[in-house]
């Protein structure tokens, strides 16, 4: 019988090196990995800056051109088309109505059609249609009203039996509906003016139409090198005639607050406004104002009617009313701070001189936070924050320290 060699068996086994070293039971480090460069998205270079960095509707309108010029069929259209309602907003035409017919002239023509039964049931081309549903759902965010144009390129591209078709449909119904729906409506175009701003939301909160907005303090002009002074600020109050009797019947006994900031949102632009304010009084010192019964809303304010009700009737009903005190002016200003708002108050002594003998006190909290979307919503900077400041002991020190 024959015999294996001891090389033979080291063979069959392992190496010698197994056994003489345990670096092979060591496991060997990760290899780095490479930092590929990022890539540029697809035709991303249409949409480069001119060299004088303008970007404006000529320009956007040449990128859309440059596909059509350089891509005659017209290949990778879908991921041109997102990639341009991206950079729409960059461009200034997000509610351009003819840069939007533009977009759908990118399509192809009469390709996506559905011409069987099976395709008009199923969703015939399905990437296609979404991107055109994309475009519509842009139009409809930012309240742009499709024309018989749109109708016509929808029809050309996808037909009348499509999604895109469908939603072109239920914006002319709701859109003409809607419309004028809003009493109050804000401007599509905001005015840049801080004090023009601040006019426009004053009147925007003010449901009082004898309201008067009136300028404490217009802001200090930019210098030469383009800054403004910041202790001056812009300072727009508002006040009703209803505000001033309430303001003058005040009891000086009791202190009022100017509270805030508080945010108001005016379409894509957040400010912030203070009201000046008092604590409800108690019951036992309200007067109640009898109103006649031909004034009174819910007249006949009492209506005896018997009707059989059985045990599992709810008489009462789940409402929650929470009772306020008086608010007596508004304001906005540039700075949210004590110095600023106390020039508030000696404005308001002016038109209301019961004022000066009533404390105030204020109450400024930081800015609690808005939730800000990802489509770009401008928010300006959080007011710095103030501690609470209630100097109740003294309100004769108070008042001598504002005027």
């Amino acid at each position: 019988m024959g015999t294996v060699s001891p090389q033979g068996q080291r063979g069959l086994h392992c190496s010698s090196a197994a056994h003489n070293s345990d670096s092979s039971l060591v496991p060997r480090p990760p290899k780095p990995l490479r930092k590929t460069a990022k890539a540029l998205a697809p035709h991303e270079e249409l949409f480069r800056p001119a060299p004088d960095g303008t970007q404006d509707k000529a320009s956007f309108v040449r990128a859309l051109q440059n596909f059509g010029q350089h891509n005659v069929h017209k290949r990778g259209h879908v991921d041109f088309i997102y990639l341009a309602l991206r950079k729409m907003r960059e461009y200034g035409v997000e509610r351009d109505l003819a840069v939007y017919n533009l977009l759908l002239d990118i399509f192809p023509k009469e390709v996506f059609r559905p011409r069987t039964v099976f395709q008009k049931i199923f969703i015939h081309y399905p990437r296609q249609q979404e991107c055109g549903i994309a475009v519509l759902e842009q139009m409809e965010n930012h309240g742009v009203m499709p024309n018989e144009e749109t109708e016509f390129l929808l029809i050309q591209i996808f037909g009348r039996k499509s999604y895109p078709m469908l939603k072109f449909v239920r914006m002319k119904l709701w859109f003409s509906r809607f419309k004028n729906i809003n009493p109050f409506r804000v401007p599509q175009d905001l005015p840049q003016d801080p004090v023009d701003l601040a006019r426009l939301g004053l009147r925007h909160m003010e449901p009082d139409l004898s309201a008067r907005v009136t300028v404490y303090q217009m802001p200090s002009l930019k210098d030469s090198i383009g800054t403004a002074d910041p202790t001056k600020p812009h300072i727009v109050g508002i006040q009703s005639p209803d505000q001033q009797a309430a303001l003058a019947r005040h009891n000086p006994a009791r202190p009022i607050f100017v509270e805030g900031p508080f945010s108001l949102w005016l379409r894509n632009k957040c400010v912030y406004y203070h009201i000046l304010r008092a604590d409800l009084l108690p019951p036992e010192e309200r007067e109640v104002e009898e109103i006649p019964e031909e004034w009174n809303l819910y007249y006949p304010m009492q209506l005896d009617l018997d009707y059989g009700r059985s045990g599992w009737d709810d008489y009462e009903f789940d409402i929650n009313e929470v009772e306020e005190g008086p608010v007596f002016a508004m304001c906005m200003a540039g700075a949210h701070d004590q110095a600023t708002l106390a020039k508030w108050i000696q404005g308001l002594q002016e038109t209301n001189p019961a004022l000066a003998q009533i404390p105030v006190v204020f109450r400024l909290a930081a800015s609690t936070g808005e939730l800000l979307a990802s489509s770009g919503l401008e928010e300006p900077s959080p007011p710095p924050p103030e501690e609470q400041e209630e100097e109740e002991d003294d309100p004769q020190r108070q008042q001598r320290g504002q005027s």
